[in-house]
């Protein structure tokens, strides 16, 4: 995975690094603890710029966090609610769950979505209770923009900095990757069936 990582961004530079990052937001098999550091990685060697990276990443985020709240935005609370109570087995969430999501979301607004950019797991879905609660694109926009910015940029900023290191790591991150995805295939099986 290191190297098909490493290839994408080397030929497709910063572009490959915005679709890697809307990628990992749309639906997350990558996910941008990996993509991030490999782009300051590919900085550091001078194949890419590292502010231009930050860019490129940052904006990627924030365009997979639109893809979400324009979903919650047109599918409404009501309608994901049933789709909940139908389908949610799949999906391991119930009617009442999007209820709860949504009533706290209205409590915490801008910071939910702000502080939830920042939390891995929680950054790809932060968007769908904002769009849910129909909350006004240009804040979105902009505490999308203020929690995804930090997290690129420290992100590809250790990418940077242990570049001297970097392929050691990816020896190791290979095998720690598919675990990662392993482990997350299993748990929602395990809550799949438990649920059932």
């Amino acid at each position: 995975m290191f190297e098909i990582i490493v290839s994408v961004m080397g030929r497709a530079g910063y572009f490959g690094t915005f679709l890697l990052m809307l990628g990992e937001n749309v639906f997350p098999p990558i996910p941008s603890e990996v993509i991030m550091p490999l782009a300051g990685f590919l900085a550091a060697r001078g194949t890419l710029v590292l502010w231009l990276v930050i860019v490129a990443g940052t904006l990627g985020s924030v365009a997979g966090a639109l893809f979400w709240y324009w979903i919650g935005r047109e599918v409404g609370e009501e309608r994901l609610r049933r789709f909940a109570e139908r389908h949610g087995r799949w999906l391991t969430i119930e009617g009442r769950h999007v209820d709860q999501a949504s009533d706290w979301f209205r409590r915490h607004g801008g910071a939910a979505v702000f502080f939830g950019r920042l939390i891995p797991g929680v950054r790809t879905f932060i968007s769908v209770p904002a769009g849910v609660a129909r909350m006004p694109l240009v804040p979105f926009l902009g505490y999308t923009l203020a929690g995804s910015l930090p997290f690129t940029a420290l992100l590809a900023g250790l990418g940077y900095v242990l570049e001297s290191q970097y392929e050691k790591v990816g020896a190791w991150m290979d095998p720690i990757s598919w675990i990662v995805i392993g482990a997350i295939v299993a748990a929602y099986l395990w809550r799949l069936l438990r649920r059932r």
